[in-house]
């Protein structure tokens, strides 16, 4: 059976065309309708040019600048994503999954997925994504501190628990994840992640924050832990890219 990325998309489907007062372009990769509208409508109100890829993905990600591209979390993804991360000119894309949950999108962790669209997808829902996500695809670094990334981490609570979370954002000071495990706020812990050119780091942090009801938590890492310097200038070379 062929994959997504192999077959070619409908024949009714045609480009979108461009906007005056687009400044990034967004990738659409084979990404099926009604969900190929929506995004692209959510993109382009906030000043992003939709492209959808129809065939070759891997080839124009490989030759062509983009600021994100929207994937389905599917078989043949892997490809896609390697092909933009291989990339040049897409090394730092901001790469959007399309379905499945963000334990589905760890089997994607080790190239960078940034972010997912749940489906069903929900206009609302995919609206507060782009909004939460669209100043890292127009470069303005400066205002964005945090760069959202997908990834599984290690952690080791200060009362010995061992578990498994998921990252959501990560800066040069801490990070952000979602967890069922109850932690209280001042509670020290040591993580464990590897991104994308950064090789797997352990590093002490504090719990500093967090939200039951969302399952989330925020950690701040140790100004003592030098360790924390290599997190620092990963964080540093993504915003120079």
């Amino acid at each position: 059976m062929a994959t997504f990325m192999e077959k070619p998309l409908a024949s009714a489907w045609t480009p979108i065309p461009a906007s005056k007062k687009t400044s990034a372009r967004v990738a659409l990769v084979a990404t099926k309708e009604p969900a190929c509208s929506m995004l692209a409508d959510c993109f382009r109100q906030f000043g992003l040019e939709p492209v959808v890829l129809q065939e070759s993905p891997s080839q124009r990600l490989q030759k062509e600048k983009f600021a994100a591209c929207v994937i389905p979390l599917a078989a043949g993804a892997e490809s896609v994503m390697e092909a933009a991360r291989l990339s040049p000119s897409n090394s730092r894309i901001v790469i959007y999954g399309l379905g499945g949950s963000a334990q589905e999108a760890m089997r994607f962790s080790k190239f960078g997925v940034n972010a997912v669209f749940h489906e069903p997808l929900e206009r609302s829902s995919a609206l507060k994504l782009v909004r939460a996500t669209q100043t890292l695809l127009l470069h303005e670094f400066r205002r964005y501190v945090r760069i959202p990334v997908i990834t599984e981490v290690s952690v080791v609570s200060g009362d010995g628990r061992r578990f498994s979370a998921t990252s959501l954002e990560i800066s040069s000071g801490g990070m952000s994840l979602r967890s069922s495990e109850d932690l209280d706020s001042g509670q020290p812990v040591e993580i464990s992640f590897a991104l994308l050119t950064l090789p797997r780091i352990w590093v002490r942090g504090t719990v500093t924050w967090r939200k039951p009801n969302l399952k989330t938590l925020g950690v701040r890492f140790d100004s003592q832990d030098e360790r924390r310097l290599r997190i620092k200038e990963w964080v540093d070379a993504y915003f120079e890219n």
